[in-house]
């Protein structure tokens, strides 16, 4: 009976010295980066153009991975990338069709063409007229 209370005394000791050791360099899991969806890129949302037929869109931006099941005239692509614990990134575009030609699109990017003018516009709008001030 002795030598059963004295070895769960040192294994109860050897517990509590294991919770405050100091961690040790030791190899961990290996957290795999995942990509999901369609890539999408500035440079293929700039060479979009309406009227584009859909064949065209999907030579430009590849075949959707999720097409609406209740609207064929509307293509979405997705695309997740995750590297566990570090980084997330989620993007989308949405693209619309009309007679089978690209109407629009709506999403997380914009054409780069689109851009300065929507600066400029947004300046030009901040900046008051030196003849209105006089």
């Amino acid at each position: 009976m002795r030598t059963v209370a004295t070895a769960l005394v040192v294994a109860c000791l050897l517990a509590q010295a294991a919770c405050s050791m100091p961690k040790l360099g030791l190899p961990r899991v290996h957290k795999v980066a995942v990509q999901q969806g369609n890539v999408i890129t500035q440079d293929m949302v700039n060479r979009l153009r309406p009227g584009m037929t859909r064949s065209q869109v999907a030579f430009v931006m590849g075949e959707p991975v999720f097409r609406n099941a209740f609207d064929d005239n509307r293509w979405d692509y997705l695309y997740t990338l995750e590297i566990p614990g570090y980084y997330e990134e989620q993007k989308r575009m949405s693209l619309y069709f009309e007679n089978d030609v690209l109407a629009y699109f709506t999403g997380d990017y914009a054409p780069a063409s689109a851009q300065p003018e929507q600066n400029a516009a947004s300046t030009a709008d901040a900046t008051p007229d030196a003849d209105t001030e006089s």
